[in-house]
């Protein structure tokens, strides 16, 4: 049996100023995007100069800035409305108190695809150009933010059989053994889905498989994992004895099998510049 290391969750403090831990990982994930993002212009279609418009760098930038603005704002309010609709219906002001914590992963998804929509839209690009391009730069930013939980002592798992080698004991979680589910997310979400998602992308694929394959594979990850989670408190087991992330992602891997069965029988391959 394992004992969570105490880590304190502020990396540096200069004078007033904090840094968090979490901050930190916020600010892995947004420059391993970045990183990603760049690569993913040597890939087809994206590489091609033959294009209307090609892509540039600039576009990286700019998509990196949208999709910032869609995860903390996607992520906060996919919260409040997923999981405390009514005490944040009784403390609408509660809503902008950020440093108190409260993000969805699927509410800052559907606020990255609304962002993307509207910057797509305003350079006159397809939008699920635009989603494949950035689908598979996105797994490994949400393996660094898993990390964060882990390092806060947040987000653990469910009680383990005692003989669990890697059963682990958090604070505030009681001295029973759980399941380290930072751990199982950060390298099933996280690493194996980007590997997968990696490869898949690096051949020329139809207009929208890449962003269905995500989905796809984000939400079996996710749905898998939340086996090992500890549903919240104020929630508990909801219908079926699922949790609501396990119910927030049976949309995404329905959406994610019709768009690729979508994107592989309607739309023509992707062209060969």
């Amino acid at each position: 049996m394992l004992i969570h290391p105490h880590i304190d969750p502020i990396a540096l403090k200069v004078g007033p100023v904090a840094i968090h831990w979490y901050g930190l990982t916020y600010l892995v994930a947004f420059a391993l995007f970045f990183f990603l993002a760049a690569r993913r212009l040597r890939h087809e279609p994206f590489a091609s100069v033959v294009q209307p418009k090609p892509w540039t760098r600039q576009d990286i930038e700019d998509l990196l800035f949208w999709g910032v603005l869609g995860v903390i704002l996607g992520g906060r309010i996919g919260y409040c409305l997923f999981y405390k609709p009514v005490y944040y219906a009784a403390h609408p002001l509660e809503i902008f108190y950020i440093w108190q914590g409260g993000m969805s992963f699927h509410g800052g998804m559907l606020g990255v695809i609304v962002a993307m929509m509207l910057w797509a839209r305003t350079r006159g690009r397809p939008w699920l150009q635009v989603t494949d391009l950035i689908a598979p730069c996105v797994p490994l930013g949400l393996a660094s933010g898993r990390v964060g939980n882990f390092i806060n002592g947040e987000l653990w798992g469910r009680v383990a059989d005692p003989s669990l080698p890697w059963g682990m004991v958090f604070r505030g979680a009681g001295d029973a053994p759980r399941h380290p589910s930072q751990i199982y997310q950060f390298l099933m979400e996280g690493v194996l889905l980007f590997i997968l998602l990696w490869l898949y992308a690096r051949q020329p694929r139809k207009m929208g498989q890449v962003s269905g394959a995500f989905l796809l594979g984000y939400g079996l990850f996710r749905f898998i994992a939340e086996y090992f989670r500890e549903p919240d408190a104020h929630l508990g087991l909801l219908a079926l004895g699922m949790s609501m992330g396990q119910w927030l992602c049976i949309p995404m891997i329905v959406a994610g099998m019709v768009m690729w069965a979508w994107a592989t029988r309607r739309q023509p391959p992707a062209p060969a510049f």
